[in-house]
């Protein structure tokens, strides 16, 4: 996905797991790499980091 589409389906779909649960969000463009751990800090939920296209956070609550 191409921002800003991969903010908006983490941010859409965090609430569907667990609290404690990871999400991972594949992006290829080269901009998530500094907007999902941005959002993470905004919104209060942990940035596990990335593995390539894949990027991982943890719902914190």
């Amino acid at each position: 996905m191409r921002c800003p589409l991969p903010i908006i389906e983490l941010a859409r779909h965090i609430g569907d797991v667990e609290v404690g649960a990871p999400v991972t969000v594949l992006a290829d463009d080269p901009a998530a790499a500094s907007d999902v751990p941005a959002w993470c800090r905004m919104r209060g939920h942990e940035y596990l980091g990335a593995d390539g296209d894949a990027y991982t956070v943890r719902r914190l609550h």
